[in-house]
């Protein structure tokens, strides 16, 4: 019998080689190659032997169609009963999809999926666990439903009825989930998680690349084949990535990935990939002790605190998605103790905080060279919108001469390298929020005037064109 052929896959973008490789070529990443095994060439003919009579029998349903008869309507959508999920899902699950959760341990990814499924009582779901017993799955359960117990009366009885169509399955061979599937003829399918399953046709350990390669790849034909869309749950390595990554994003339909940190309330959904809708949509939660709270404002809920008379705070109009929120910047700078002047951004792009640390040395005339700057952006949310750059700034500035801002000012604006405020998109949607929170005073590009209506807004905008004459409006 002949051996089976190896492989090498990059772990990081999934360029393959015949050999190991140190440093991979297309990317750039070191120590990224990982063994993977390939069929022998009978067992190759095999299958497409097995694949042949498998299309024979289902007869030749795929031809040529001209574009213009091909229909362009949406396909209906599942309402998964959770708006945050569907807007990051674009509007809601599409049969025959697939969809990849990601996110840090512990960070509440099997919560979402339970509760969610628990909101969906008109379908038959199959909930997989490799991970948890089916008993801890029932005290999760009952956690998010209220401690509801079977003995319960009147509505909580109601609930308990209604979850009849929700089969939790323990289960880690791939062939034996198939069964199952033949048996319960779910509408949905939830895997918890994808690096736990394995299949008898791979000769290698669960969460190997192979096994999750074959296990995603027979999860994505019986999605396509039955119209049932399936959700799996997928680990992250130290990196920050999904473990075995490239290789289950190209083969899955939507990558949303679940973050935050542990050590605060808010859990941000956000769309790495979505082939049925928009990449840049968000979704924010707040962790309770009886699960997840949809915050459909979060405004009001990352600018409680007053924070008057405190130097080192901005507040910024910022977009993630279709989403307009007031986020809070919060920066520290003194004197450099160690001699080797440090930069920590937390939610903020450390090379972009370099940048902007340039701009304000060279163009506003601050020296910094010789002291450490800290930027945290408030709520442990991570925000990637340009329009942060002008609150960065100010922050810095205040901690620097230690003045604080006014309350009711806001900002927002993209700082360029020559120090000017670059136009941002949008910016009548970020007016209309800081109103809403009651905001008098925004600072504004003025290359944005052109296509604005000045009738509608209510606060006083202050145009600027470069980055001191903002700082001249905050601090005088």
């Amino acid at each position: 019998m002949a051996k089976d052929k190896i492989a090498y896959v990059c772990s990081n973008c999934g360029q393959e080689s015949a050999k190991w490789i140190g440093k991979c070529p297309a990317c750039g990443q070191w120590n990224t190659f990982k063994e993977i095994r390939i069929a022998n060439e009978s067992g190759s003919l095999a299958a497409k032997s097995a694949a042949s009579t498998v299309r024979a029998s289902l007869g030749n349903k795929n031809r040529p169609l001209k574009l213009r008869d091909i229909s362009a309507k949406d396909e209906p959508r599942i309402n998964m009963n959770d708006e945050e999920l569907n807007r990051v899902l674009g509007g809601g699950l599409v049969p025959g999809s697939i969809v990849l959760l990601g996110g840090e341990p512990g960070i509440g990814k099997s919560t979402l999926t339970l509760q969610t499924i628990l909101n969906m009582p008109e379908r038959r779901i199959l909930y997989v666990s490799g991970e948890e017993s089916a008993h801890q799955l029932k005290m999760r359960a009952e956690r998010l439903l209220g401690h509801l117990s079977p003995n319960t009366t009147s509505a909580d009885s109601e609930k308990a009825e209604s979850l009849d169509n929700l089969l939790i399955l323990c289960e880690t061979s791939l062939e034996a989930i198939f069964n199952q599937i033949k048996e319960v003829k779910p509408e949905l399918v939830i895997v918890d998680s994808i690096q736990t399953i394995s299949t008898e046709d791979v000769e290698s350990s669960p969460g190997s690349l192979t096994q999750v390669r074959e296990c995603a790849s027979a999860l994505l034909r019986f999605a396509k084949s039955s119209g049932v869309p399936v959700i799996l749950i997928g680990h992250i390595t130290k990196e920050g990535t999904l473990a075995g990554p490239k290789i289950l994003e190209h083969i899955v339909d939507t990558v949303i990935q679940f973050e935050g940190d542990q050590h605060h309330m808010y859990r941000i959904l956000r769309s790495m990939k979505n082939r049925f809708g928009s990449t840049s949509e968000l979704g924010i939660y707040e962790m309770l002790q009886t699960g997840l709270r949809q915050v459909s404002n979060p405004s009001e809920l990352l600018l409680t605190q007053d924070h008057e008379g405190l130097s080192g705070i901005a507040i910024s109009s910022a977009i993630e998605g279709v989403r307009p929120f007031l986020v809070e910047t919060q920066a520290l700078v003194s004197t450099a103790a160690y001699g080797t002047p440090q930069r920590s951004a937390t939610g903020f792009e450390q090379r972009r905080l370099n940048m902007l640390l340039a701009v304000l040395e060279k163009r506003v005339g601050f020296k910094l060279i010789q002291k450490d700057v800290f930027i945290n952006i408030a709520g442990g949310l991570r925000v990637t919108d340009l329009a942060m750059d002008l609150s960065v700034i100010a922050a810095v500035l205040g901690s620097n001469v230690d003045t604080p801002i006014e309350s009711g000012w806001c900002m927002a604006g993209e700082v360029g390298l020559s120090g000017e405020v670059r136009p941002i998109s949008r910016l009548e949607q970020r007016i209309a929020e800081a109103e809403k929170l009651g905001f008098q005073h925004m600072i504004i590009p003025k290359y944005n005037l052109a296509g604005l209506n000045l009738n509608k807004c209510k606060m006083e905008l202050h145009p600027v064109r470069k980055v001191e004459e903002a700082l001249r409006a905050l601090f005088g």
